[in-house]
């Protein structure tokens, strides 16, 4: 199914004619729903396939909520393709940032990471895995975290969200084009009824700032769009952030 995704995904991001960008956000629904939207920013990775070796990967928490930013106290990411290594922040890192912290429990049924592993291991090559899941959290605090584990061009940064939820589809497409006006402004004053993730996406996009990244749009959809119905619809977008 990732193969398809991206196969078709591929004519479309050429057109585009972007560099492998140093941010993504992508959403983290069921593959039959945001998988195609999801698939536009990965297929952007794979000229950097060599390249890219670690993935800072934040998402929202869904099922047990923490304050700061979790990570998961385990050595790797066990998925159908293979193992991901997590690699360890470093202990400066963690006592200059008290907002990081480890909770298994939150990592343990959270799909918002776990949903992009597979991609990553489809369009990278070996890489490994900072995954942090993003609960009661400033933007800012979020992004002195991105900014402690930014790296070089081996570093990718990846915000998992969806957009709105349970509007009609007419509704939901009204919204999400604002959201993504936002986001395209780089204002980071999202909220959580414009994005699940709007945690980790205002800290990827005050980091984007700082750091001179510019966003581009690479496609937006809702579950309306794909393999639901409209009546009530969940919004998904893709973004690409580099220099």
């Amino acid at each position: 199914m990732i193969v398809a995704l991206l196969d078709d995904a591929r004519p479309l991001v050429d057109r585009l004619g972007l560099p492998a960008p140093k941010g993504l956000v992508v959403p983290h629904a069921g593959y039959i729903y945001s998988g195609s939207t999801a698939a536009l920013g990965y297929a952007l990775l794979e000229p950097a396939r060599e390249r890219i070796s670690r993935v800072v990967l934040l998402g929202p928490c869904h099922r047990l909520w923490t304050d700061g930013l979790a990570l998961p106290d385990a050595g790797a990411f066990d998925t159908p393709l293979g193992r991901v290594p997590v690699e360890p922040v470093p202990d400066e890192v963690r006592r200059r940032l008290p907002q990081l912290h480890d909770n298994p429990a939150v990592h343990a049924q959270e799909h918002s990471l776990e949903v992009q592993v597979p991609f990553l291991q489809t369009v990278l090559g070996e890489f490994s895995l900072v995954p942090l899941a993003v609960g009661g959290v400033t933007a800012a605090e979020v992004s002195e975290v991105i900014d402690a584990l930014w790296g070089g061009p081996e570093t990718l940064v990846v915000a998992s969200s969806d957009l709105s939820h349970y509007l009609t589809y007419q509704q939901a497409n009204t919204v999400d084009a604002g959201t993504v006006a936002q986001m395209l402004r780089l204002d980071a004053t999202l909220t959580h009824d414009q994005a699940c993730g709007a945690d980790p996406v205002n800290g990827l996009l005050l980091s984007a700032r700082s750091h001179g990244l510019t966003p581009r749009l690479l496609g937006r959809c809702t579950s309306g769009d794909t393999a639901g119905d409209k009546r009530r619809v969940v919004g998904y977008a893709a973004l690409a952030l580099a220099s």
